[in-house]
């Protein structure tokens, strides 16, 4: 799943669009210390994970790894007057409003509440938030946000060698069309879409990091299975079809809805869940890939 998510209101958005900022106006080094951890870097963006290893979750008696739906996340990238923030959080019932309360007081706007798993013990909830401007005091808003809930603040010590994926990523990466990447037990993918997106003209690249690619993750559960989940990015003439290609291959529609308020075109996001025989699942999911914009020409 997508791990967190800040998005731009309308007048930040402008500004960005007119943006000629430079990656190196940021002092990147600043902003990795207000976060309290680096970022991933991929193109112009960086990306700061903020994984909830704390909670113990379960889904249909699967046992939820934080990188397969509990990975929250923010991603900065440079724009005029400073940088754009965008991600989502991934909190409690009873963390939502003392976060809200914090990131609000740090200027931050919220574009979307929701969940994006049915069944889970304990539930989880995603805060997408947004924000411009410079990027140290978004930084330093987010971590202040961040501290009134649970979510770890010091981070995760990266293991020695990625744990073993129990499943044949070959044959899941010839059957997406696209090649996955582990990631702390789970097999993820990142599937862009053919046409651009952008918001007040602002093309929001590189799409993955930025949360608007459909992402797919499958965490082995032993005899060639796995659990799926993650979410498909879609226009509104998608929505359906892909909702169907969906459940006619055995995959749970979990959630839909928005998760930024100013993108063209509009976009609509499309959480799923199963746990099923791996290859079969990946070609459910090629099915409902190419009813998009990321699927055949």
């Amino acid at each position: 799943m997508r791990p967190f998510k800040i998005t731009m209101a309308a007048g930040a958005v402008a500004a960005f669009a007119a943006s000629g900022a430079c990656a190196q106006e940021v002092d990147w080094k600043k902003v990795d210390e207000a976060f309290g951890r680096s970022g991933m870097v991929a193109g112009d963006v960086h990306r700061y994970g903020f994984p909830r290893t704390d909670l113990q979750v379960t889904v249909d008696g699967v046992a939820i790894k934080p990188a397969f739906a509990l990975g929250g996340w923010i991603a900065v990238k440079p724009a005029h007057g400073g940088a754009m923030a965008m991600g989502d959080l991934v909190l409690l019932e009873t963390e939502i409003n003392p976060v809200m309360a914090k990131l609000i007081e740090g200027g931050l706007d919220i574009t979307a509440v929701h969940n994006h798993l049915l069944r889970a013990s304990p539930a989880t909830f995603y805060m997408h938030v947004a924000g411009h401007g410079d990027p140290v005091k978004l930084a330093t808003a987010i971590h202040a946000a961040l501290a009134a809930s649970k979510t770890p603040l010091t981070p995760p010590t990266p293991p020695a060698t990625q744990p073993a994926i129990d499943l044949n990523t070959a044959q899941l990466d010839e059957i997406i069309g696209a090649k996955g990447n582990p990631n702390g037990g789970v097999y993820g993918f990142a599937v862009p879409r053919r046409d651009a997106i952008t918001e007040a003209g602002a093309a929001l690249t590189p799409a993955g990091p930025l949360g608007v690619a459909t992402a797919i993750n499958f965490q082995p559960t032993g005899g060639g299975k796995a659990a799926i989940t993650g979410d498909f990015v879609l226009t509104e003439k998608e929505v359906n079809p892909v909702l169907r290609t969906l459940r006619e291959n055995g995959i749970e529609v979990t959630a839909l809805h928005s998760h930024m308020l100013d993108e063209q075109p509009r976009l609509f996001f499309m959480h799923f869940w199963a746990n099923d025989d791996a290859a079969k699942l990946a070609r459910g999911l090629r099915a409902a890939i190419d009813k998009t914009g990321a699927g055949k020409s």
